[in-house]
């Protein structure tokens, strides 16, 4: 064989193609394996994440339940308090369900008012709408040195 066949060219057209093909995957290679590790801590989150979501679903409704059972136990002593006042035919025991009003606190708070009351306050609805009429129509005439 000669020295510049076509098939020496070739073939060593070949190797080098596959030392070149080589280099690249190993250089391309890293990223792919950093983007599939990435890929596998993401779906390790989001695993995480629904087990957080499935856990905290089962705590809301023990809770849940756990408060139903209280108002129900709740009734149950209202009831029997309500007729135990009957059966000993007490008057001044009222439901627990109406909040108990203070006369003395009732009668000394005012309702909240929006503005200020009194006809030129800073609060009232024309403040600074109208001129003061204690000043005069003629404009004041400068000091005079």
């Amino acid at each position: 064989m000669e020295a510049s066949s076509p098939l020496t060219f070739a073939i060593i057209g070949l190797i080098v193609g596959f030392i070149i093909g080589l280099v690249c995957y190993r250089l391309f290679s890293k990223g792919a394996r950093d983007v599939s590790s990435l890929k596998q801590t993401l779906l390790e989150r989001e695993h995480q994440i629904a087990d957080l979501k499935k856990g905290m679903s089962s705590h809301l409704t023990s809770i849940q339940e756990r408060l139903e059972n209280i108002r129900h136990e709740a009734d149950l002593l209202e009831q029997q308090v309500e007729s135990e006042a009957t059966q000993w035919k007490l008057s001044n025991v009222k439901p627990l369900s109406q909040p108990a009003s203070n006369p003395e606190n009732d009668q000394g708070v005012a309702m909240p008012r929006d503005y200020a009351a009194g006809k030129n306050g800073t609060l009232s609805e024309d403040f600074g709408l109208k001129e003061n009429k204690s000043q005069d129509s003629t404009p004041a005439q400068p000091p005079r040195y």
